[in-house]
This record gives structure tokens, C-alpha cells and sequence, in this order.
């Protein structure tokens, strides 16, 4: 019996079948891509000279197939048949089409082709999911109860396949969907997916999707997002065909990849994450049937959340070069105030002021306004300027200690709360409500400045450190890529776009970020412990500079013997000055008599 069977599989295997319902020609493969189970291949795709592929040699005890290709930039088509039709092909990067494979077929066809005018290098890979026997020869005893009174439903059970991977499409183009959905903006990068089907075996019908919602139904099943990083800087071709191979099978999958969050048949099948402009990111969903323990991958999607061809901004630009004066600039005051703040007290004033007015000035004028993004930088550095000036006169006129620290241990409790959320707390379920978020994260930022009341001088000096040394970080990020940058970006992201609540924050961390986090971690150290040894014996803080000004001007006024009583006012000194300056274009009178000679 065995050989027979293997006989009669060797007659239908070589027999010619049919691919996604459409008949194949011949088995020549004259002329077409020929491609092997579970083997990525690469090859180039033309605009002029479109491609056939095939299959050979499809296993008997395979119940569907997944047909994926990728590319990095540019599209590519996939269609069962050359006539292209909205509800059997596929166009994009990262696409792929389910064969539902026919009792006897072992053999599939289907169709590429480019629209782009040049060559376009393409990576694809056929993958095939298994029926499985539950029983083999003689039944337990619960399920021979259960044939006896069920018998369709023992029928049923007796092969078990994997789950179709968007089997229960409803939104989309495909009949049976399995890719995934990418779109994003500077702040969210957001994919969907279609729900998947029950598996089942050749011959037979798919389960209805929305008949019951019970355990018997397709509404049992779990879908496990995950994300993987691509190298940090690493935008090429080769390096992200290859990393692909790593997020295509579902063993390969879970293996490299993160698991973000497990959605149910329930949930709305949308996972949002933080843009990473210029770091690429791969995305897959594995859909998990708990009851049978069986899995699925959907088609693997990519994103550097940029452009590669765009004239300007695109991925090989990391940042604008507006962004890249300002932050240097930015970074060289901060490097300044790191080493020097606490001494250089007016200056510091000045920096925490510009960083205060210059964050609360850009939110509303970003969400409110429809200005350009160079304008806003410069609007937001004239009103950080303005409000960095302010403080400083605030303090020269008023002298109240208290304010102004309140407002430099904000800048420390801010820089430690993004922190937190950064490193522990951005992705937990609890803070995707803004109304929790937003209390949690100032309630951090309020009891830095308080813990420190008692000892004002530390405060600072640590402000100064750490704030400090951050911005050269922030710099850092507009020329090469890092994760840290995103400790404060991501809050920005949040106070700006609505949406970005419900985004999680994953970053890679990297060989660049363990560098750049000691580089932050030095300068921050060295900043503070030199501080902490200059000032040791020196008066905690400068003395109020009006009641100084005030009365060295009552001295001068009194002391006849100073010197600098007998100096004019400041009025007369400047009408003074005027006077000398118009001298200078007083036309030149000519010498000699003026008046007749008397006679």
C-alpha cells in the first residue's frame, strides 16, 4: 500500500495544476523564474520584460502557499494571471498572495512585472503550510464517543492546517490578504492587516468568518506583532533583502524579532509606532491558533519612514541643514553651561529661559499654523531668545532665587522624567490615555525641583550637567543617527499629534547609542564634578545685581573722594557722544579773513 501510494503521488505531482485559479502551461520552465519551497531567490525585475514564475513539486500534505517579494524602494507587481485585476494582484514593496491549493495540485504560476524605468532588484520566497493528522490509525476514546454522535465534526478534526493569514479579508483589494498595510508620517508609523481564517484542508470549504464568535470560530485566534531593526545607518539594499530572510517564517520570526503586543480577534487589527526617520524597521504578524497550536506569517513590510527619492529630506539626509546650525549652535551653549553654568549665572539664566520659551512657543505654533518648518525654527529661536532674555532681566530686577530655580529644576525634572518614560514606562497599556500620561509625567517633573529645595546650588549644578550635555546628544542626532534623541522627541510627539498616544515607542539601541550614552555620561560627570570642586567656599549664588547697582549709585553720589562720582550721567554722557559723532560731518570752515579790511 505504501508504494502504491507513493506511485500514484509521483503520476498527480508531475500532472499540470492550477495556480490561484488559473490553469498552468506545460512544465517546461523555459523562459520563467523557477522557484523552491522555503528558498529565497534574488533576481531583477524590468520594465520591458516581465517575468512568469513556478512552483514545481508541491507537497501533498500542503493546504496553502504564501507567495512573498520584496524590494526596498521601488514597486513591484504580483498578479495570479497577466491580466491584471484589482482582486487578484498586489503592488508595492513588500507584497504577497495565498494559494489556496486544489486537491492533486502540485504545481503554481503567477506574474511579475515593474512599472519603474530602472531595474529593480528583487528578493521572493514561496512558503507552504502543512495539514496535520491529529490521529493516526486508531482514535482515542473521547474522540470515537465523539465520532459516534459527531460525525462531521470528527471528520473535521482529523487533518489540522495552520491559519490563513488574512483569510477573512474585508477591507481590502485581495480576496485572501496576507500582507500588511504601512503608512506613516514624521510622527507615526501605523500597520494593518486583515483578520485571518480557520485552516483547512484541500477539497474543503473555509469556515465562515462572522457566523459565531465561539471557540469553534475564527475568533479564537491571537495575533502577535512583532518588530525588528535594521543596523543603525545602514540604508542599503543588500542588508535589508538579507535581513528579510530573518522576518519571513514564522520560527526565524520569533527567533530575531521583538513581540510589541498580542491583539485579539477582537481588537482592531492596527498597531501604531513611533516613526524612526532614516532607521529601517521591519514589521510581522504571526497569527496563532491556541486551541490546535498551530501559526502563520503574514508578508513581512519594511519602512525607513522617509523617502529615497525625494529632492530634498530624504533618507541619505538625516536633517535639514536649518536643523543643523541650530542645534549646533545650540550644543556649543550647552557644552558652555555643562563646564561653566553655575559661574556664569546671567548666561545660564539665558539658556534655561531659551530652552522654556522656545519649547512652549513651537507646540502651539506647530498644531495651530501651517508655516513652514524652517520658519517655525526661527520664529521659535527669536521666542526663545525674547523669553531666555526676560528671565535674566527678571532676575537682575527682582533677584527672587525661588523662581528662577523652580524653573531650572523643571528642566531637570523634565530631562528625567522623559527619561523614565523612554526607558520603562512609554509602553505600558496604563499611559496610552493622554489624561494619565500627562499627570504622571509633570507630577515627575514637579518633585525634582522639590526634592532639591534644600540644597539650591546642587540643583543647579546638576541642571547644568546633564541639560547641558544632552543638547551636544540632540546635535549629535542632526549629522548621525541615535535612539536618544528620541528621550525628548518622543514627548514632543505627543504634546503635537493627537494620535501618537496610542504609538509605541520601541527604538533599537545600538553600537552608535552605547558610544553616544557614554559620551553623554562623561561630559555630564566631568560638567558636575568640576563645578562641585570650583565653588567649593564660594557664596551659593551671585547677590540680587539691582540692589548691587543701587547702591553703587548711592555711593558714588555720596563719596566725593570716588572717582567715579566726578564721572557725568549717563545722559550727558551719551549727548556728549552724539555731539563729537556729528562733529565728525560738520562741513569744514575755510581760513582767512571773513570781514573787509577798514580802511
Amino acid at each position: 500500500m505504501g508504494l502504491l501510494r507513493l506511485l500514484v503521488l509521483a503520476v498527480l505531482a508531475s500532472e499540470p495544476g492550477v495556480a490561484g485559479g488559473a490553469e498552468t502551461v506545460g512544465n517546461s520552465s523555459e523562459g520563467l523564474l523557477e522557484f523552491s519551497v522555503g528558498k529565497f531567490r534574488y533576481f531583477t525585475l524590468n520594465r520591458p520584460s516581465p517575468e512568469d514564475a513556478i512552483l514545481r513539486h508541491i507537497s501533498s500534505n500542503a493546504s496553502f502557499l504564501i507567495f512573498q517579494i520584496h524590494s526596498q524602494y521601488q514597486n513591484t507587481t504580483i498578479s495570479f494571471t497577466k491580466t491584471l485585476l484589482h482582486n487578484t494582484s498586489g503592488t508595492g514593496t513588500d507584497k504577497g498572495l495565498v494559494f489556496i491549493l486544489r486537491p492533486e495540485q502540485s504545481m503554481c504560476t503567477w506574474h511579475l512585472e515593474t512599472l519603474d524605468a530602472e531595474p529593480v532588484q528583487n528578493m521572493a520566497i514561496p512558503l507552504s503550510y502543512s495539514e496535520r493528522d491529529l490521529a493516526r490509525g486508531h482514535p482515542p476514546p473521547e474522540f470515537q464517543q465523539l465520532m459516534e454522535t459527531r460525525t462531521q465534526l470528527w471528520n473535521d478534526c482529523m487533518s489540522v492546517s495552520n491559519p490563513v493569514p488574512g483569510g477573512c479579508n474585508l477591507e481590502f483589494d485581495l480576496d485572501i490578504d496576507p500582507n500588511i498595510y504601512l503608512e506613516y508620517n514624521f510622527f507615526e508609523t501605523t500597520i494593518k492587516f486583515a483578520p485571518a481564517n480557520l485552516g483547512y484542508a484541500r477539497g474543503t470549504n473555509p469556515l465562515p468568518c462572522d457566523i459565531g464568535t465561539g471557540r469553534d470560530s475564527r475568533w479564537r485566534l491571537l495575533y502577535d506583532v512583532y518588530q525588528y531593526f535594521l543596523p543603525e545607518n545602514d540604508l542599503s539594499q543588500e542588508g535589508l533583502l538579507k535581513h528579510l530572510q530573518r522576518m519571513a517564517e514564522v520560527p526565524q520570526v520569533k527567533a530575531n524579532a521583538i513581540k510589541v503586543v498580542t491583539l485579539t480577534a477582537n481588537d482592531k487589527p492596527r498597531v501604531s509606532f513611533s516613526s524612526l526617520r532614516g532607521q529601517g524597521v521591519i514589521y510581522n504578524v504571526i497569527v496563532r491558533d491556541p486551541l490546535l497550536n498551530t501559526s502563520a506569517a503574514y508578508v513581512p513590510v519594511h519602512t525607513y519612514a522617509c523617502h529615497f527619492e525625494a529632492k530634498e529630506g530624504n533618507c541619505s539626509s538625516l536633517g535639514r541643514v536649518s536643523t543643523k546650525v541650530f542645534f549646533t549652535l545650540f550644543a556649543l551653549l550647552g557644552l558652555f553651561i555643562c563646564f561653566f553654568g553655575h559661574r556664569f549665572w546671567k548666561t545660564e539664566l539665558f539658556f534655561i529661559g531659551f530652552i522654556f520659551t522656545g519649547f512652549f512657543f513651537y507646540i502651539p505654533v506647530t498644531r495651530l499654523t501651517l508655516l513652514t518648518y524652517d520658519v517655525r525654527l526661527i520664529l521659535t529661536a527669536v521666542a526663545g531668545s525674547v523669553g531666555g532674555i526676560l528671565l535674566v532681566a527678571a532676575w537682575w530686577r527682582f533677584g527672587i532665587l525661588l523662581i528662577c530655580m523652580l524653573c531650572v529644576g523643571l528642566e531637570l525634572g523634565f530631562l528625567i522624567s522623559s527619561v523614565m518614560f523612554f526607558a520603562l514606562l512609554g509602553n505600558l497599556k496604563i499611559f496610552q490615555d493622554d489624561g494619565v500620561f500627562w499627570v504622571t509625567f509633570s507630577c515627575i517633573a514637579v518633585i525634582i525641583p522639590v526634592v532639591f529645595m534644600g540644597c539650591l546650588r546642587i540643583l543647579n549644578i546638576l541642571t547644568c550637567g546633564f541639560v547641558g550635555s544632552y543638547l551636544v546628544v540632540l546635535a549629535f542626532d542632526s549629522y548621525l543617527y541615535t535612539s536618544l534623541s528620541y528621550i525628548t522627541l518622543n514627548i514632543l510627539k505627543r504634546a503635537l499629534h493627537e494620535d501618537f498616544h496610542r504609538a509605541f515607542t520601541n527604538v533599537p539601541f545600538q553600537t552608535n547609542d552605547f558610544i553616544i550614552l557614554a559620551v553623554w555620561g562623561m561630559l555630564a560627570v566631568s560638567g558636575v564634578t568640576l563645578q562641585m570642586r570650583r565653588e567649593r567656599g564660594q557664596p551659593f549664588f551671585p547677590a540680587h545685581p539691582y540692589k548691587l547697582w543701587k547702591r553703587e549709585r548711592e555711593r558714588r553720589v555720596t563719596n566725593v573722594l570716588d572717582p567715579s562720582y566726578h564721572i557725568p550721567p549717563l545722559r550727558e554722557r551719551l549727548y556728549c557722544r552724539l555731539t563729537q559723532i556729528k562733529e565728525l560731518f560738520r562741513k569744514e570752515q575755510p581760513a582767512g579773513e571773513r570781514t573787509p579790511l577798514l580802511l
